[in-house]
């Protein structure tokens, strides 16, 4: 906030103290500057002469940093027309940027000094600070390009976000669509898996047939087995009986030839005896 007082009177500060304490601290400051034995002849006399002319106006500068409600304020003479200008803020830098972007201070410019002053508010137990118009204008340039760095950054972090976005976006598109790829390969997999189960159930169904089929099969091969075996057994015993048989008809077919050749001899000799007797009849 930047205030004008063009020829503005002494005001009573009702609070006599405070005034006091001020006075003393720009009469301390006047010295103190006038004093420093490094600074040029004429810009101590010109500073000490400013100090003076800021000391007439201490209640009206403490009367503006209490409407302003800040911590202090720049004080200096306007070097067109000599009147107070009054520049509250919180620090030297503050004061200066409120003046700086204040829309006034494009239109009514004021004839700075090179150096000002920092007056504190009255209940602040400091002393005035000076200050260079030239640091508070580096200041200031330092604080625009912060700022315009901040701004910058903050576009950057918003197109980051934008891009961030984007790439979300894009990616859960793509989990998406590779969770409906995936769903439909599973899907057919399964499919395919559960057909493989199926044939597979088939062929041990098929293969325990086969298995209940051959043993069934070796079940009647042993019964058969055993039953040839047996077969053999009677085979065998009656191929006995029967050689017993044969050898049993054998010898009866050799005694009833013997008998027979025998009966046939006897036969002939009584043939002969008869024939002899015929022949003898003769």
């Amino acid at each position: 906030m930047r205030q004008l007082l063009l020829g503005c009177p002494r005001r009573r500060v009702p609070h006599a103290r405070r005034s006091g304490i001020l006075l003393l601290s720009l009469a301390l400051l006047a010295v103190g500057c006038a004093s420093h034995t490094m600074m040029p002849k004429e810009q101590a006399v010109a500073i000490d002469e400013r100090d003076r002319a800021l000391v007439s106006h201490a209640a009206a500068i403490q009367a503006s940093i209490r409407q302003s409600g800040s911590m202090g304020a720049l004080a200096f003479l306007d070097g067109k027309d000599g009147s107070l200008v009054v520049l509250p803020g919180d620090s030297p830098a503050d004061a200066w940027a409120r003046h700086a972007t204040a829309p006034e201070s494009q239109t009514g410019r004021v004839s700075v000094p090179a150096v000002l002053t920092f007056v504190y508010r009255a209940d602040v137990p400091k002393a005035p600070e000076t200050v260079t118009l030239n640091l508070l204008q580096q200041q200031q340039a330092f604080r625009r390009s912060l700022t315009a760095l901040e701004a910058e950054l903050r576009d950057a972090d918003r197109r980051t976000e934008q891009r961030l976005g984007l790439a979300q976006r894009e990616l859960a598109e793509s989990i998406a669509a590779t969770k409906q790829e995936t769903d439909m390969s599973v899907a057919l997999v399964r499919a395919d898996i559960e057909k493989a189960l199926t044939s597979l159930a088939e062929e041990l169904d098929t293969a325990r047939k086969f298995m209940l089929q051959t043993a069934q099969l070796g079940w009647l091969n042993q019964e058969l087995s055993v039953e040839n075996a047996t077969g053999i057994r009677r085979v065998a015993t009656a191929s006995q009986e029967l050689a017993a048989n044969s050898a049993r008809l054998a010898d009866t077919m050799r005694q009833l030839s013997d008998n027979l050749a025998a009966q046939l001899k006897e036969l002939a000799s009584r043939l002969d005896a008869i024939q002899g007797l015929v022949t003898n009849v003769k």
